[in-house]
């Protein structure tokens, strides 16, 4: 420990000494591990803002969807459609038994405003806000209250909300809508005209020529019938470790909580599982690239720095000799340049690292590139501890050769010089 203290501090005296190297030195690690450590980060911070958008459309991992049906023998008979209130009610018990805190059910409702626009709605239990990660622009998501409402509660596409001219959300706004479903054999139900209160505006999904809503799900059935809840999918927001196991003890106690002759379906439908399944990671190609860029980055301001501390090794022969005339071992000389140029390149990373921070957190990218995340992403401290990390290997890498050279320095050599 002591000869590791003595090294240290004569790399750091040394340090002191040559300022102008130094600097030279700080300046180039400075900046490769900056432009490094920025496209690292940069990288985990885009692949988590697509694994939210992912998370949208297939929900948070592991989701997974129920669906019961009565089982039958003869092919070409037409299933009866199932009791809505006994599924409901065999879903939610064997949620609350597994100790599941997220379940929502989900139907797809058609619904046409006055305009004559079409609008792609869905019937949906609160939960499913958070199951989907579904973004609030304005306003707020349901809340488990709004099923004891009067006026059926509604949140609104942004394009939706701007035709209506962008009204406040305390002013409780309301639209007309004309709601309509399925039967179970696929007949489409007669239209029923509601009002409805908007408590919450959320992304345009649909294209700018049709909206797009949801609707809390029991006033959706109040609406148009039980043939809502004849087609819904029950969804429940399990965790990802043992999910496999977890949902089929839960597709069991399901089945075996529904009338004799009826069974259940299960089936993950994140995009967790189905990068799983298919054996493709969306993120691989990215940060491939992102890391050969990096990689190049780092070994330019690595080549530059071996040439700066070759070219000081060099004019300081006489000093090197003189140290090893007066006793100094070939392994403190070896341990004094290499750690020289591992604690100034320590400290171009550092100052690297808070420069790649900065940029990162520039208004002006992370308004365009996460504007519209519900969780925007931190600078990942890992890049930071790569970064710093990397920016000491670089240096231990380019002293290693000036430490080399340093070793056969001979005391002959201080008179020559």
């Amino acid at each position: 420990m002591t000869a590791i203290a003595g090294a240290l501090s004569e790399a750091w005296q040394e340090l002191r000494v040559h300022r102008l190297r130094v600097l030279l030195s700080l300046i180039v690690v400075a900046v490769s591990v900056a432009a490094f450590t920025g496209v690292v980060a940069l990288g985990q911070m885009v692949a988590q803002g697509f694994q939210e958008q992912m998370e949208r459309n297939g929900g948070r991992p592991a989701l997974v969807g129920f669906s019961a049906y009565e089982a039958t023998s003869d092919p070409e008979a037409v299933p009866a459609p199932p009791d809505a209130d006994v599924v409901d009610a065999a879903f939610f018990a064997t949620t609350e038994r597994f100790g599941v805190n997220w379940a929502a059910r989900v139907a797809q409702v058609d619904a046409v405003v006055p305009s004559g626009t079409w609008v792609s709605m869905q019937a949906v239990d609160p939960d499913y806000g958070v199951m989907r990660r579904v973004p609030v622009l304005e306003g707020r998501w349901f809340a488990h209250a709004d099923g004891d409402r009067l006026v059926p509660a509604v949140v609104i596409s942004e394009n939706w909300w701007q035709a209506l001219g962008e009204p406040p959300m305390p002013s409780h706004p309301t639209v007309t809508v004309s709601l309509s479903t399925w039967s179970f054999d696929g007949t489409p139900t007669a239209p029923v005209s509601a009002e409805a209160v908007v408590v919450g505006v959320t992304t345009s999904t649909a294209g700018p020529d049709a909206y797009n809503g949801y609707i809390v799900y029991d006033d959706a059935t109040a609406i148009v019938g039980p043939a809502l809840s004849a087609n819904a999918m029950r969804e429940a927001w399990i965790p990802v470790e043992g999910a496999d196991a977890l949902m089929e003890a839960m597709k069991a106690s399901m089945t075996a909580s529904l009338p004799r002759g009826m069974q259940t379906d299960a089936q993950r439908t994140d995009f967790l599982f189905q990068q799983e399944q298919g054996g493709f990671d969306p993120f691989g190609p990215m940060f491939l690239i992102l890391g050969a860029i990096a990689a190049l980055i780092l070994t330019l301001g690595g080549l530059s720095l071996l040439n700066i501390t070759l070219v000081t090794v060099r004019h300081r022969i006489r000093e090197i000799g003189v140290r090893r005339g007066f006793g100094a071992t070939g392994t403190r000389v070896f341990f004094s340049v290499m750690l020289e140029s591992v604690v100034a390149t320590v400290i171009a990373g550092g100052m690297g690292i808070v420069i790649a921070i900065l940029v990162l957190r520039m208004p002006l990218l992370t308004d365009n590139l996460f504007a519209d995340l519900q969780e925007p992403p931190a600078f990942p401290m890992s890049a930071a501890v790569t970064g710093l990390l990397v920016s000491a290997g670089v240096g231990a890498l380019a002293g290693l050769l000036p430490a080399l050279v340093a070793v056969r320095v001979r005391p002959i050599d201080a008179i020559r010089y």
